[in-house]
């Protein structure tokens, strides 16, 4: 502007007024928080248990998620330490690869010598005694050939983590087929650092044919520390030559090949249902994942470019979910998949579980990442065909069509619900959002923060008008609820500070604020939305291991605090805490109007002696004093659970577990009114027994 001065300032002045008129009419729409009403000294909230709503909260709204993607199953729930086990080569997809490979010289090394990664040889100064065997295995595709020779150490490693502060004890196996001289097979695990044998055992591995060799053995105590690498190791002899396949290593607690601090922590979360689906639902194959162990095929899994082991399949999920008390809740492939295969699928499982299942038409069928997704002209008659395939298995079976997102959804369901009546029971619908993806430019982290924050309420919304639309085909109106089959908030991808911890995400306490403000409205509208699964149980919101620890999230805690309550049906709560409107957030959610500061549900039990209070204090720096007051009910104690942190952004990980937990307090009551102070940014639960 003051080159234009200089050069031509007359110009200058007749271009300043339209600019400073445009700015002035745009600015209602910049990007922005807005505070429409501050929180007031003192937030009055006013709960009456005189009124409840007209329909119970059924346990269904606390669902999880389960699905073979990153370290969810393989090195996660599986309680198997060896990664490819069964020596195959070509598991991951380029990503994969690259993160598994970048800076580790050694697996670059065991890639140059042809070994399925990321086994690597015991000592690469033996040089090149390794060769891959095709169409021969023991299992799947491939075996590897390791040649002993005089002079050098030949056999090949994994590095492992092993849950040693548990147990001492491991079990494994072996399958083997001898070639040429000596037939004794080492098996042992090594210190990382020293070098030194901490346990070994010797194999008589003569048979000529595949066979399995199973074995065992104790560490010594303190010889392996909490989160210290080893080495398992397997070594050949001078003059051997043996072809190898199908290798196990497990720690000898396991339950059912499971790991049962992940089973400990899945039950303490009261888990209801739990779905087994995802992307890698439309590729799946259920028979590869049934029959006995050592028969299962590896196969890459094409939806996350990782391995697929196989070696947790059907019965292994059903077993999962009744150690855990949950019910299962079943996604169909109707991508590669035929009606066919679904309606065999569903017969394999009612043989062998007569309990209340949830059967899933699909997964996302609306994306074109989903391998065989329909258009939209194909799906209303593709989810008949399926419907009717699981009705003739498994009569009155309850069934959830794939529904679109709250965001973007009346195209996709109006075909939906040009079906027949009785086609499903459900409609699903995925609350999925990256909270680093806004419509603001270089925004600030206390603007992403607001801005995410805000979604639960904007989804309450979109709810509501997806249950109107369904409501309005006559032969779904009334009966024909949603289900919310996966909800998540993560920060990776593009976009502002990318995956960095300047967002609310999954791993941290903002991910716990947004996951109770989901579960809030989920209390509200239980009429509407009774079947919820939160994604997931294992990574995700839920419980993650590394370095052989579980732990869990900042979510996992908040989810639990509310699971466990008892509470039954909503009852009329009002408050006034202040709210803010948010303008250029989230994508396709980047308005949201009248976000409250303190968001409560109130809550009482069937026996209507326990009364909740959900309580979420969205203000990311104030805390907010409160006074409540009750009216039908008399409480002479409240047992209060707080959930907060150091920042938005803390959250747990394998060296400190227990970074975020909730803290537990209890204090009495002598009136109709109790004080609390809610800190900012922090999950509450106040439960008031009569």
């Amino acid at each position: 502007m003051n080159f234009l001065v200089r050069r031509n300032s007359a110009l200058s002045f007749a271009i300043f007024p339209v600019l400073v008129g445009a700015l002035c009419s745009a600015a209602p729409s910049l990007a922005q928080i807005t505070v429409n009403r501050p929180a007031p000294s003192t937030v009055q909230i006013e709960v009456n248990a005189n009124k409840p709503a007209s329909f119970e909260i059924p346990r269904t709204v606390f669902g999880s998620f389960l699905e073979p993607i990153g370290d969810s199953i393989n090195q996660g729930l599986s309680a198997e330490i060896l990664v490819n086990p069964s020596l195959e080569t070509g598991l991951w997809n380029y990503q994969n690869l690259n993160k598994m490979i970048s800076g580790n010289a050694d697996l670059k090394e065991s890639m140059r010598m042809g070994l399925p990664l990321p086994w690597q040889p015991l000592d690469a100064d033996a040089g090149s005694r390794y060769a891959m065997r095709y169409g021969t295995a023991a299992n799947s595709w491939l075996s590897l050939e390791v040649m002993g020779v005089t002079g050098k150490t030949v056999g090949i490693k994994q590095q492992v983590f092993l849950p040693a502060e548990r147990t001492l004890r491991y079990t494994g196996s072996l399958y083997a087929k001898h070639l040429q001289g000596p037939s004794q097979i080492t098996v042992e695990i090594l210190s990382s650092s020293t070098g030194k044998v901490l346990a070994s055992t010797h194999l008589n591995a003569a048979g000529t044919t595949w066979q399995k060799y199973q074995f065992s053995f104790e560490l010594p105590a303190g010889s392996v520390q909490r989160l210290e690498p080893s080495y398992f190791a397997v070594e050949v002899q001078p003059g051997e030559r043996v072809q190898l396949d199908e290798l196990s290593l497990m720690p000898a607690d396991a339950v059912d090949g499971m790991d049962p601090d992940v089973i400990a922590m899945a039950k303490a979360m009261h888990v209801s249902v739990l779905r087994y689906g995802g992307n890698f639902t439309s590729t799946y194959d259920w028979r590869d994942g049934v029959g006995p162990l050592d028969q299962r095929v590896t196969k890459r899994n094409l939806a996350w470019g990782i391995p697929e082991y196989n070696n947790f399949g059907t019965d292994e999920f059903l077993k999962f979910c009744e150690l855990i008390g949950a019910e299962p809740q079943i996604d169909l492939n109707m991508g590669t998949g035929t009606p066919e295969e679904a309606g065999a699928w569903v017969r394999y499982i009612r043989e062998r579980y007569h309990g209340k299942i949830l059967w899933e038409l699909g997964n996302e069928l609306w994306g074109k990442y989903q391998l065989g997704y329909p258009s939209l002209e194909e799906m209303p008659s593709l989810t008949v065909a399926f419907s009717k395939a699981v009705q003739n298995a498994d009569p009155g079976s309850q069934m959830i069509a794939t529904g679109e997102r709250p965001y973007d959804f009346h195209r996709w369901n109006a075909a939906l619900l040009t079906t027949p009546a009785g086609t499903f029971n459900y409609v699903s619908t995925h609350f999925i959002r990256r909270t680093n993806q806004v419509k603001l430019a270089n925004p600030t982290p206390d603007f992403l923060a607001e801005a995410a924050i805000a979604l639960p309420v904007e989804a309450e919304r979109r709810f509501k008008e997806m249950q109107a639309q369904i409501n309005s085909a006559p032969q779904f109106a009334g009966k024909t609820p949603l289900a919310l089959t996966e909800w998540l908030f993560s920060s990776r991808g593009n976009g502002p500070h990318g995956s960095a911890n300047l967002n609310p995400t999954f791993r941290n306490m903002g991910g716990a604020i947004m996951t109770a403000g989901v579960l809030n409205v989920l209390l509200r509208n239980a009429n509407i939305v009774p079947i919820s699964d939160m994604t997931g149980i294992m990574e995700f919101a839920g419980i993650w291991k590394k370095r052989a620890q579980a732990y869990g999230t900042p979510s996992y805690y908040a989810f639990q605090m509310y699971s466990t309550a008892d509470a039954d049906h909503p009852v009329q709560v009002k408050s006034d805490s202040g709210n803010y409107s948010v303008r250029g957030g989230v994508v396709q959610m980047e308005n949201i109007a009248d976000v409250p500061y303190l968001d409560v549900v109130a809550t009482l039990n069937n026996a209507g002696d326990v009364l909740t209070l959900f309580c979420v204090n969205r203000a990311t720096s104030q805390d907010l004093n409160a006074e409540i007051h009750l009216d039908g009910f008399q409480a002479s104690k409240a047992q209060v659970q707080e959930l907060k942190a150091a920042s938005l952004y803390v959250g747990n990980d394998e060296a400190d577990q227990k970074r975020v937990v909730p803290a537990m307090t209890e204090v009495p009551v002598s009136s109709p009114a109790i004080g609390h102070v809610f800190p900012h940014g922090s999950v509450t639960v106040i439960t008031l027994r009569k």
